[in-house]
Order: structure tokens, then C-alpha cells, then sequence
């Protein structure tokens, strides 16, 4: 007996390591893949549980923690977009090398840096996000503005039919049936989706980003 348990032992110890390292490696991955973009309406909230609407015509349920970010949203215009102002703008590119504006978001001085940086972005092809500070801002045959931010600074031009929007910190009494969301969330192992931020379009607005 002592001889079958050393035998069954040398067999399935190998299998057994492989499975806790497939295990291991699958639980990396989810905690290293990157943010998943959600868009869509809420159908539905349950305590920590979202349902939502995709405008991919998919039902996806989201999981909200108690580190979710919550934003409002509500339209702005371009007396909002002004040197200083600190905001973010999905963009792609042009030929000659600056960006063209799909939307436009105006950050809150509280939330001044959230973000900053250039990045691609998945609401158009070859799309990129930008956050930063309005520097020059240039009316004359379009609206052209510089954004800085560290390390860096984009032009962009913003076409007059572009959303712009203004952000707020924000709670849970945004998220309703109805309401219009922009969120990211991340994946676990069990493919279960948690929202890492979420912006909650105010009185019918649908977030641009």
C-alpha cells in the first residue's frame, strides 16, 4: 500500500502543480488585462449588482464596489473650454499630426489630474484619450486648443457639432433605470465584471466619451 501511495503521489503531483499554476496564471492575467469599456443604459440595479443595456445590443451585468467611482455628467459649452480648465477630450488623429475632437469633458478643479496623460481609446478606430490643461486656446477657422500634460502636449481641433460635457463627483443615487452610462470595469477569473469608475449621464445625457 505504502509502495501504490508513493506511486500514485510521483503521478499526480505534476498534474496537480500544473492545475495550481494554470490557476495562479489565470488569476494573474485577470488582474493584469486591461479595463473593459462598458456603454450603454442601466436596465436594472439590485444592492451591488448593475444590469446594463450595451449599444452593442448586449445585456451585461456589472458588479459596483465600495471603491467605484462614480462622475455625473451634463452639457457644458465652449465658454467652458478655456485656458486652465483641465479636461479630457476622445479624439483621432489627422494628417497632419494634430487630433480632431469627438468629444469634449470638462473636469471640476477637484478633479484636476484624474487621468492625465495621452492613450489610446476604444470609441473609434485608432481613437486616443487625452487629459490635461488647456494652454492656447485658437478661434480662427475652427477652434484649435493646446492640452499639456506631463511630459507632453496634444492640439486639438474641435469641430462646432462636438459634445462638450462637464463632469461632477457623483454617488450611487445616479445610477437608475434609464440613465445613460460610460463605465470601465475590471474582469476576475470567473469572467465576473467589477466597475473601476463610472460616468452617469444627468437628466438624459448620454455620456460622449
Amino acid at each position: 500500500m505504502r509502495q501504490l501511495n508513493g506511486f500514485l503521489h510521483t503521478v499526480m503531483a505534476p498534474a496537480l502543480l500544473a492545475g495550481a499554476l494554470l490557476v495562479s496564471a489565470t488569476a494573474a492575467m485577470a488582474q493584469d488585462a486591461p479595463p473593459i469599456g462598458v456603454r450603454g443604459a442601466i436596465t436594472a440595479v439590485d444592492g451591488d449588482v448593475m444590469k446594463i443595456h450595451t449599444t452593442r445590443g448586449e445585456d451585461v451585468t456589472v458588479g459596483l464596489t465600495k471603491s467605484t467611482q462614480i462622475r455625473g455628467v451634463s452639457i457644458a459649452n465652449i465658454s467652458d473650454v478655456v485656458p486652465g480648465s483641465y479636461i479630457g477630450s476622445a479624439a483621432t488623429p489627422l494628417p497632419d499630426g494634430t487630433l480632431k475632437a469627438l468629444e469634449i469633458h470638462v473636469f471640476p478643479p477637484e478633479m484636476r489630474g484624474a487621468g492625465e496623460g495621452h492613450r489610446a481609446w476604444d470609441s473609434a478606430k485608432n481613437g486616443t484619450m487625452t487629459n490635461g490643461t488647456i494652454g492656447d486656446l485658437v478661434v480662427s477657422n475652427g477652434r484649435t486648443i493646446t492640452v499639456k500634460y506631463k511630459n507632453g502636449e496634444k492640439k486639438i481641433v474641435i469641430p462646432e457639432d462636438v459634445p462638450i460635457v462637464k463632469l461632477e463627483a457623483g454617488d450611487r443615487s445616479l445610477l437608475m433605470p434609464g440613465t445613460k452610462v460610460v463605465l470601465f470595469a475590471k474582469k476576475d477569473a470567473s469572467a465576473n465584471l467589477s466597475a473601476l469608475f463610472i460616468s452617469a449621464g444627468k437628466n438624459g445625457v448620454t455620456p460622449p466619451m
